[in-house]
Protein backbone atom coordinates (compact mmCIF):
# COMPACT_ATOMS: atom_id res chain seq x y z
CA UNK A 1 0.00 0.00 0.00
CA UNK A 2 1.06 3.73 -0.94
CA UNK A 3 0.56 6.79 1.26
CA UNK A 4 1.43 10.76 0.70
CA UNK A 5 3.99 12.41 2.65
CA UNK A 6 4.24 15.79 1.65
CA UNK A 7 3.52 14.84 -2.05
CA UNK A 8 6.38 11.71 -1.74
CA UNK A 9 5.01 8.02 -2.12
CA UNK A 10 5.64 5.74 1.18
CA UNK A 11 5.01 2.12 0.85
CA UNK A 12 3.52 0.25 3.57
CA UNK A 13 2.04 -2.74 5.15
CA UNK A 14 -0.09 -4.05 7.50
CA UNK A 15 -1.17 -7.52 9.07
CA UNK A 16 -3.46 -8.67 11.57
CA UNK A 17 -4.98 -7.81 14.63
CA UNK A 18 -4.38 -6.01 18.35
CA UNK A 19 -1.89 -4.00 19.87
CA UNK A 20 -0.03 -2.47 17.14
CA UNK A 21 3.39 -3.14 16.69
CA UNK A 22 5.90 -1.16 14.56
CA UNK A 23 8.40 -3.00 12.73
CA UNK A 24 11.62 -0.46 11.22
CA UNK A 25 13.98 -1.35 9.13
CA UNK A 26 17.60 -0.86 8.82
CA UNK A 27 19.90 1.08 6.50
CA UNK A 28 20.36 -0.48 2.60
CA UNK A 29 17.08 -2.55 4.18
CA UNK A 30 13.71 -2.47 3.74
CA UNK A 31 10.80 -3.57 5.23
CA UNK A 32 10.93 -7.20 3.23
CA UNK A 33 13.55 -8.19 6.17
CA UNK A 34 10.58 -8.69 8.23
CA UNK A 35 9.17 -11.34 5.94
CA UNK A 36 8.87 -13.93 7.71
CA UNK A 37 7.91 -12.42 11.30
CA UNK A 38 4.83 -11.22 9.84
CA UNK A 39 2.93 -14.50 10.16
CA UNK A 40 3.73 -15.81 13.71
CA UNK A 41 3.69 -11.72 15.13
CA UNK A 42 0.18 -11.02 13.39
CA UNK A 43 -1.70 -13.99 15.21
CA UNK A 44 -1.03 -11.30 18.33
CA UNK A 45 -0.55 -7.92 17.10
CA UNK A 46 -1.14 -5.16 14.45
CA UNK A 47 2.06 -5.29 12.65
CA UNK A 48 2.52 -2.23 10.43
CA UNK A 49 5.39 -2.23 8.13
CA UNK A 50 7.10 0.62 6.24
CA UNK A 51 9.56 1.18 3.75
CA UNK A 52 11.67 4.30 5.20
CA UNK A 53 12.39 7.05 2.61
CA UNK A 54 14.68 6.39 0.15
CA UNK A 55 14.56 2.79 0.97
CA UNK A 56 12.48 -0.53 -0.88
CA UNK A 57 9.55 1.10 -2.67
CA UNK A 58 9.56 4.33 -0.72
CA UNK A 59 10.63 7.28 -2.68
CA UNK A 60 13.14 9.91 -1.65
CA UNK A 61 11.82 13.79 0.47
CA UNK A 62 14.89 15.96 0.03
CA UNK A 63 18.70 15.71 0.56
CA UNK A 64 19.22 14.85 3.66
CA UNK A 65 17.10 12.54 5.58
CA UNK A 66 17.24 12.96 9.35
CA UNK A 67 16.20 10.78 12.05
CA UNK A 68 13.79 13.14 13.25
CA UNK A 69 12.04 13.67 9.46
CA UNK A 70 11.48 9.45 8.96
CA UNK A 71 10.01 9.66 12.47
CA UNK A 72 8.05 12.47 11.12
CA UNK A 73 6.70 10.47 8.65
CA UNK A 74 6.50 7.14 10.89
CA UNK A 75 4.03 9.21 12.82
CA UNK A 76 1.81 10.65 9.56
CA UNK A 77 1.67 7.06 8.63
CA UNK A 78 0.00 5.88 12.41
CA UNK A 79 -2.27 8.88 11.91
CA UNK A 80 -3.24 7.90 8.84
CA UNK A 81 -4.06 4.06 10.13
CA UNK A 82 -5.87 6.13 12.75
CA UNK A 83 -3.28 3.73 15.28
CA UNK A 84 -2.60 6.35 18.70
CA UNK A 85 -0.06 4.06 20.39
CA UNK A 86 2.18 1.46 19.31
CA UNK A 87 5.09 -0.70 20.45
CA UNK A 88 8.14 0.05 17.72
CA UNK A 89 10.86 -2.59 17.23
CA UNK A 90 13.72 -0.78 14.78
CA UNK A 91 17.03 -2.77 13.81
CA UNK A 92 19.96 -0.29 13.38
CA UNK A 93 18.74 2.68 11.23
CA UNK A 94 15.11 1.67 12.49
CA UNK A 95 16.28 2.08 16.30
CA UNK A 96 17.29 5.38 15.84
CA UNK A 97 14.60 6.56 14.11
CA UNK A 98 12.22 4.91 16.93
CA UNK A 99 14.78 7.09 19.45
CA UNK A 100 13.39 10.19 17.41
CA UNK A 101 10.08 9.31 17.49
CA UNK A 102 10.28 8.70 21.03
CA UNK A 103 11.56 12.23 21.22
CA UNK A 104 8.69 13.66 19.06
CA UNK A 105 5.92 11.50 20.29
CA UNK A 106 6.55 9.74 24.00
CA UNK A 107 2.82 9.18 24.38
CA UNK A 108 2.72 7.12 21.46
CA UNK A 109 5.12 5.02 22.62
CA UNK A 110 4.15 1.61 24.42
CA UNK A 111 7.24 -0.15 24.56
CA UNK A 112 10.58 0.19 22.69
CA UNK A 113 12.79 -2.11 21.69
CA UNK A 114 16.24 -1.44 20.03
CA UNK A 115 17.77 -4.32 18.09
CA UNK A 116 21.80 -3.96 16.99
CA UNK A 117 20.58 -0.39 17.29
CA UNK A 118 22.79 2.36 19.85
CA UNK A 119 21.42 5.25 21.74
CA UNK A 120 24.59 7.19 20.69
CA UNK A 121 25.59 9.47 18.05
CA UNK A 122 28.45 9.26 15.68
CA UNK A 123 32.07 9.63 16.39
CA UNK A 124 34.59 11.10 14.31
CA UNK A 125 35.93 8.06 12.56
CA UNK A 126 32.70 7.24 12.14
CA UNK A 127 31.51 10.32 10.49
CA UNK A 128 34.81 10.52 8.62
CA UNK A 129 33.67 6.80 6.90
CA UNK A 130 30.54 8.43 6.35
CA UNK A 131 32.03 11.37 4.22
CA UNK A 132 34.34 8.71 2.77
CA UNK A 133 30.95 6.50 1.60
CA UNK A 134 29.42 9.59 -0.38
CA UNK A 135 31.91 10.16 -2.12
CA UNK A 136 32.22 6.18 -3.15
CA UNK A 137 28.37 6.14 -3.75
CA UNK A 138 29.02 8.90 -6.59
CA UNK A 139 31.49 7.35 -8.30
CA UNK A 140 30.66 3.25 -7.89
CA UNK A 141 27.03 2.69 -6.39
CA UNK A 142 27.58 -1.10 -7.05
CA UNK A 143 30.81 -1.22 -5.13
CA UNK A 144 29.77 0.62 -2.51
CA UNK A 145 26.49 -1.39 -1.80
CA UNK A 146 28.31 -4.93 -2.28
CA UNK A 147 31.39 -3.62 0.43
CA UNK A 148 28.27 -1.80 2.74
CA UNK A 149 26.13 -5.18 2.96
CA UNK A 150 28.73 -7.64 3.48
CA UNK A 151 30.65 -5.37 6.34
CA UNK A 152 27.12 -6.28 8.03
CA UNK A 153 28.10 -9.57 8.42
CA UNK A 154 30.76 -11.86 9.58
CA UNK A 155 32.90 -14.28 7.75
CA UNK A 156 31.78 -17.45 9.28
CA UNK A 157 27.67 -15.89 8.19
CA UNK A 158 28.55 -14.42 4.87
CA UNK A 159 29.09 -18.46 4.60
CA UNK A 160 26.04 -19.05 5.82
CA UNK A 161 23.53 -16.64 4.48
CA UNK A 162 24.92 -16.11 0.79
CA UNK A 163 21.67 -16.83 -0.62
CA UNK A 164 19.73 -14.21 1.46
CA UNK A 165 22.64 -11.83 1.22
CA UNK A 166 22.09 -11.67 -2.84
CA UNK A 167 18.85 -11.05 -2.46
CA UNK A 168 19.63 -8.02 -0.03
CA UNK A 169 21.59 -6.43 -2.51
CA UNK A 170 20.04 -6.94 -5.91
CA UNK A 171 16.54 -5.31 -4.22
CA UNK A 172 19.46 -2.48 -2.54
CA UNK A 173 21.13 -2.04 -6.27
CA UNK A 174 17.06 -0.48 -6.85
CA UNK A 175 17.71 1.94 -4.42
CA UNK A 176 18.35 5.39 -6.11
CA UNK A 177 21.51 7.03 -5.37
CA UNK A 178 19.72 10.39 -4.23
CA UNK A 179 17.79 8.47 -1.32
CA UNK A 180 20.67 6.05 -0.12
CA UNK A 181 23.23 9.59 -0.17
CA UNK A 182 20.24 11.41 1.88
CA UNK A 183 20.02 8.60 4.49
CA UNK A 184 23.90 8.34 5.12
CA UNK A 185 23.90 12.16 5.52
CA UNK A 186 21.17 11.32 8.18
CA UNK A 187 22.97 8.76 10.01
CA UNK A 188 26.14 11.10 9.91
CA UNK A 189 23.92 14.03 11.08
CA UNK A 190 21.81 12.28 13.95
CA UNK A 191 22.47 13.33 17.60
CA UNK A 192 23.02 11.19 20.79
CA UNK A 193 19.98 9.97 22.32
CA UNK A 194 20.78 8.64 25.32
CA UNK A 195 19.06 10.71 27.65
CA UNK A 196 15.75 10.06 25.65
CA UNK A 197 16.09 6.52 26.21
CA UNK A 198 16.91 6.70 30.01
CA UNK A 199 13.40 9.25 30.38
CA UNK A 200 11.41 6.62 28.77
CA UNK A 201 9.60 5.79 31.54
CA UNK A 202 7.67 2.35 29.86
CA UNK A 203 9.03 -1.02 29.01
CA UNK A 204 12.50 -0.27 26.94
CA UNK A 205 14.82 -3.45 26.04
CA UNK A 206 18.21 -3.63 24.04
CA UNK A 207 18.94 -6.73 22.05
CA UNK A 208 22.19 -6.60 20.86
CA UNK A 209 24.62 -9.00 19.02
CA UNK A 210 27.45 -10.78 21.03
CA UNK A 211 29.81 -10.42 17.81
CA UNK A 212 27.80 -7.27 16.23
CA UNK A 213 30.83 -5.38 14.25
CA UNK A 214 28.79 -2.35 13.88
CA UNK A 215 27.26 -1.86 17.68
CA UNK A 216 29.58 -3.62 19.90
CA UNK A 217 28.13 -5.40 22.53
CA UNK A 218 30.34 -4.03 24.91
CA UNK A 219 28.53 -0.39 24.15
CA UNK A 220 25.31 -2.20 24.20
CA UNK A 221 26.03 -3.04 27.65
CA UNK A 222 27.15 0.52 29.05
CA UNK A 223 24.05 1.76 27.64
CA UNK A 224 21.84 -0.47 29.08
CA UNK A 225 23.38 0.13 32.17
CA UNK A 226 23.38 3.98 31.83
CA UNK A 227 19.51 3.90 30.60
CA UNK A 228 17.89 1.53 33.01
CA UNK A 229 17.24 -0.73 30.22
CA UNK A 230 16.57 -4.59 29.82
CA UNK A 231 19.38 -6.46 27.89
CA UNK A 232 19.04 -9.49 25.64
CA UNK A 233 22.25 -10.35 24.30
CA UNK A 234 22.02 -12.87 20.95
CA UNK A 235 24.77 -15.10 19.28
CA UNK A 236 24.74 -13.25 16.27
CA UNK A 237 26.07 -10.10 14.65
CA UNK A 238 24.77 -6.75 12.94
CA UNK A 239 21.80 -9.03 11.49
CA UNK A 240 19.97 -10.62 14.19
CA UNK A 241 16.49 -10.57 12.22
CA UNK A 242 17.84 -12.94 9.47
CA UNK A 243 19.97 -15.18 12.02
CA UNK A 244 18.47 -15.08 15.02
CA UNK A 245 14.53 -14.86 13.45
CA UNK A 246 12.86 -17.58 16.05
CA UNK A 247 14.49 -16.68 19.07
CA UNK A 248 13.10 -12.64 18.30
CA UNK A 249 9.81 -13.11 16.92
CA UNK A 250 9.52 -15.49 20.62
CA UNK A 251 10.89 -12.84 22.33
CA UNK A 252 8.58 -10.29 20.95
CA UNK A 253 5.57 -12.66 21.13
CA UNK A 254 6.09 -12.69 25.03
CA UNK A 255 7.68 -9.32 25.81
CA UNK A 256 6.16 -8.10 29.33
Amino acid sequence: MIFQYDNTSIYYETHGKGQAMVLLHGFLESSSIWKNFIKPLSEKYTVILIDLPGHGKSDSISETHSMELMAEVVNELLHFLKIDKAIFVGHSMGGYVALAFTELFEEKVLKLILLNSTTEADNDERIENRNRALQLLKKQKKTFIGMAISNLFSEKTRLQFPKEIVILKEEVYQFTTKGISANIKGLRDRKDRTEILKKFPRTKWIVCGNEDPIVPISSSKRIAKDTNSEIKILHSTHMSWLENQEEIVKFLLFID
